[in-house]
């Protein structure tokens, strides 16, 4: 079987409007690989796109997730074979309690595999690992959730579900410095864990503030619907340096 997230000339449409046009990428089960981009690239596109929201139309290529046709699946599908998109606003549901919705959700992309005695006794461990109080499970889902505790919960659905492969899409937006630090503790620690170590992650960004925690093994840059360059962390760097200007200046030399 052909392993990996693997993307191949994959063109989409919003509203009418061609927003990606040709993007070739694959990550690899246990790598690190970021996606970034100025706003209005294409970078949640694609997300939205690999997830199965249907306001995003799939114009012509592929997606494959270690070899299983991807788009041909329904979005809980997509989840059940092992994709999780961290989402930059996550939606708040009242009335959900976190536990329930964490319950459910496990039970769904992994069902049977835990008794509730042995579920709770994961959820304690992920809670004790990413510092998070177990006030937390009593909660509603995101209901009045500052944005730092939003995208900590986010990080621990990512360590009960243990996915195959994670799109993390702008998880950085908005955070302050103690958050943005938890976050990249919280992918780094789920790195080291036994469950979570063969975890494919795909961190979509526009500033590698980010990246300063967790290291990319690949750095991609989108711009204007295609990527255009491609490197190590070193690349992530020069960007924060130079910002995508010159890039665009040097791609525009290049043609």
């Amino acid at each position: 079987m052909s392993q990996g997230l693997k993307i191949n000339d994959l063109r989409v449409s919003v509203a009418g409007n061609n927003i990606l046009k040709g993007i070739d990428l694959t990550v690899e089960r246990g790598r690190v690989h970021a996606l970034m981009g100025p706003n209005g690239s294409g970078k949640s596109t694609l997300a939205f796109s690999l997830t199965g929201h249907p306001n995003y139309q799939i114009q012509s290529g592929s997606a494959t997730l270690d070899g299983q046709d991807l788009l041909e699946l329904a979005p809980d599908k997509r989840a059940k074979a092992g994709l999780f998109l961290s989402f930059q606003y996550p939606a708040a549901i009242p009335g959900v309690k976190v536990a329930n919705f964490l319950y459910a959700a496990r039970q769904s992309v992994h069902p049977g595999d835990l008794t509730p005695a042995k579920f709770r006794a994961l959820l304690m461990e992920k809670l004790e690992a990413l510092d998070m109080d177990p006030g937390f499970l009593g909660r509603y889902l995101n209901d009045g959730f500052s944005g730092g505790e939003k995208k900590r919960l986010e990080m621990l659905q990512l360590a009960v579900l243990a996915p195959k492969y994670a799109i993390l899409d702008e998880t950085d937006s908005g955070l302050d410095v103690d958050a943005l630090r938890a976050v990249g503790d919280s992918v780094n620690g789920m790195r080291r864990s036994e469950e979570g170590k063969d975890t494919g992650f795909l961190i979509i960004t526009h500033y590698p503030r980010i990246l300063q925690h967790v290291k990319p093994d690949v750095v991609h840059v989108l711009i204007d619907g295609r990527i255009v360059k491609e490197g190590d962390a070193e690349l992530a760097h020069r960007i924060e340096r130079e910002g995508y200007d010159t890039l665009r200046e040097e791609i525009g030399q290049l043609a």
